[in-house]
């Protein structure tokens, strides 16, 4: 499918050269520095040397201090405390961090992890009973709550308090709840909103350790997790996010807690250095599996455990169930794709609402991700659960899928997400009424150009400026993310310099060797899914490339690698290039 390339503007050049100068860097990077909104010797420091000094104090979150007096009241009077979560990563990474840190000072405490299928996203019914029937009096909720204003104030007739811990945008009404902690609440002044439900709770311990005197390294300990939150939840790494995102990593690649070090192990994944990537691709749908296939409660008795030999074995069982999520994924996808090619209707359509009531619904949303990179359009994918048609829904850049949705409420039972990701179930004979409804609204409303994949470009640059000093700060630059995501970059009128040949297994990538025209500079770079390109490139014809700077080590010796994310043949000398 043919890219957008979208160059962003420039920026102020004084700024931009002040910068440069300030810092001695090229301006090309110091342009990228100010893009990310940082414009000032102080605040590159701190963007290129993250301090946990950095971190705000957490008492400046609206209801800590009451969260932590209740809190202590509970440790006080021997009350049993249960630590509940939702069934992803977040969830379980944040269940995992505030169970295994409080057990360290109070041994009278539990977790819980709704079942995804039985359950469903929040607080359950079940859950609250749970607590209750164990005699919990205090329940301190993860990455969950804030909108669950029935089912807390349920439990606080049952004599059961509740302390939020979520970073999800509040409803128009607050939960009565003893305390909520959310960032996003409308009146918290809590300096940065980004924070992940696992960098929550991690600001509810520091607040902890604070109010009794704790040396803070006893929690820094636990920031391998709050890393893996960081990455799978997709917030933007900016702020206090990139402080424990660097951090986390740092204990990631050093000494991670016993559960993580086991799951690194199975992916095959020991002797080399994490980044983000690696969590959002390797380590994130791992302890997920647990909760698509099996239970998420699977997932955190792994990453509190630390005992290596019940680690070893709990790790393969979460690798079989991610193995399993991964041949249903496929078949899924497959299925969905068999569909579409088989209707030339559904072809035409501006959206993709399909439904097979055999689906397995843990991988749904998977699999509405794939067909929307697939066919670039908004997407939701149904299945049926205990009677009724479930569904997740994924979107393109720009478009608002949760407002489409909401143009289509009264055929639904509930929904809820946000612009790009929503869940929404409905009775199975509303479905075609549906489809049709949200069809409409899409095509009506969706922009021409949200319909074409886009590419964002940092910057055009010379093959002459990728030099080992530009790379080495850039690599800085880490870790990557929303945000703060990896530069990319353009370079126009390349040629094959006689040596770019396919490679692969079936032969559809392209390992390329280029010379700049301009320049006359070479470089070498990797193509994946171009090989199509071949034939004109070995004719010598020029073409631009986008991409990515990779660091690339073959046979123990390191180089620097473009990563090809885009080719557009040149146009000719009298034309303009269309971005």
């Amino acid at each position: 499918m043919e890219k957008r390339w979208t160059i962003k503007e420039k920026m102020n050049q004084e700024v931009v050269e002040d910068l440069s100068k300030a810092i001695n860097v090229n301006p090309i990077l110091s342009e990228l520095l100010v893009q990310r909104g940082i414009c000032t010797f102080d605040e590159a420091k701190a963007f290129f040397r993250p301090a946990l000094s950095d971190l705000h104090d957490p008492f400046l979150m609206k209801d800590m201090d009451i969260a932590i007096n209740r809190l202590e009241s509970a440790m006080r009077n021997g009350e049993r405390i249960l630590i509940y979560g939702d069934y992803d990563v977040d969830g379980t990474t944040s269940v995992a961090l505030v169970y295994s840190f409080l057990s360290r000072f109070y041994g009278n405490i539990d977790y819980y992890i709704p079942d995804r299928y039985n359950e469903g996203y929040g607080i359950s019914k079940k859950g609250v009973e749970y607590a209750y029937d164990s005699k919990c009096r205090l329940i301190i909720s993860l990455d969950c709550g804030i909108k669950a204003v029935n089912r807390i104030r349920e439990a606080r007739q049952m004599g059961v308090d509740f302390i939020v811990c979520d970073h999800h945008t509040p409803g128009e009404q607050l939960p009565v709840a003893f305390a909520c902690l959310d960032p996003k609440r409308n009146d918290c002044s809590y300096p940065d909103k980004n924070l992940s439900g696992c960098g929550v709770g991690f600001k509810f311990l520091q607040a902890f350790c604070q109010r009794r005197n704790l040396d803070e390294e006893l929690l820094f300990d636990y920031l391998d997790l709050v890393a893996v939150s960081i990455a799978s939840d997709i917030v933007p790494i900016i702020g206090e996010n990139r402080v424990l995102a660097s951090y986390g990593l740092k204990r990631l690649n050093g000494n991670p807690g016993t559960g993580l070090k086991s799951i690194i192990k199975i992916a095959n994944m020991e002797n080399r250095e994490f980044l983000i990537s690696d969590i959002v691709f390797k380590i994130g749908p791992r302890i997920n599996a647990a909760g698509r296939i099996e239970s998420g409660r699977e997932a955190v008795e792994l990453l509190i455990s630390s005992d290596e030999h019940l680690a070893r074995r709990m790790s393969h069982n979460i690798n079989q169930f991610n193995e399993t999520r991964k041949d249903l994924d496929r078949l899924t996808t497959q299925e969905a794709l068999d569909m579409i090619a088989a209707d030339p209707r559904l072809q035409k359509r501006y959206s993709t609402v399909l439904y097979k009531p055999e689906w397995h619904k843990g991988v749904i949303g998977i699999v509405a991700s794939r067909l929307t990179d697939n066919y670039y359009r908004p997407t939701i994918i149904l299945t049926q659960s205990q009677g009724m048609a479930t569904g997740s829904a994924r979107s393109v850049d720009g478009f608002d899928v949760y407002k489409a949705i909401d143009a289509c409420s009264d055929l639904l039972e509930n929904f809820g997400g946000h612009m790009y990701a929503a869940g929404l179930t409905m009775k199975p004979e509303n479905i075609p009424a549906f489809m049709e409804r949200f069809e409409d609204y899409v095509r009506e409303t969706i922009l021409p150009e949200q319909l074409v994949p886009q590419i964002e470009v940092d910057a055009e640059i010379s093959l002459k400026d990728i030099k080992p000093k530009f790379f080495d700060i850039l690599k800085q630059f880490t870790p990557f993310g929303p945000g703060n995501m990896k530069p990319v970059f353009v370079t126009r009128r390349v040629q094959d310099y006689g040596t770019s040949k396919l490679v692969g297994k079936d032969r559809d990538h392209l390992k390329l060797e280029i010379i700049e025209e301009v320049s006359g500079a070479i470089k070498q770079g990797i193509a994946f899914g171009m090989g199509q390109y071949i034939d004109r490139i070995k004719a010598g014809e020029p073409f631009d490339v986008c991409y990515s700077i990779e660091e690339n080590v073959f046979n123990g010796k390191t180089s620097i690698q473009i990563m090809v994310k885009d080719i557009r043949f040149s146009y000719a000398d009298d034309e303009t290039p269309d971005f």
